[in-house]
């Protein structure tokens, strides 16, 4: 092995499908029985910290929105945490 393999990071606005996807499995799969909730905070933390890393001052709001969701889902407030993420898919926007 030369070097590791090269990570996708989504180039530019590409970002946005990517983590629109991402939100929409993680709101699809949260309180199921099984390991939908570890499975839902782990891609949650995925697309903040990819957001975070590409462009943070852009994406403050977003990232604000779900942490409030890991919060939501971790004390199993699905509802609200159901709520929020369509809130950070909204402010998303289409890309």
């Amino acid at each position: 092995m030369l070097r590791p393999k090269e990570l996708d990071t989504h180039p530019g606005e590409k970002i946005i499908p990517w983590a629109r996807g991402q939100l929409e499995i993680a709101d699809s799969i949260l309180d199921n029985p099984g390991g939908g909730l570890l499975f839902a905070t782990q891609t949650v933390g995925q697309v903040k910290a990819a957001l975070g890393e590409r462009d943070s001052d852009r994406w403050e709001p977003v990232v604000t929105i779900l942490d409030r969701v890991e919060d939501a889902a971790i004390r199993r407030e699905f509802d609200t945490a159901h709520s929020l993420l369509d809130e950070a898919i909204k402010k998303l926007g289409s890309g």
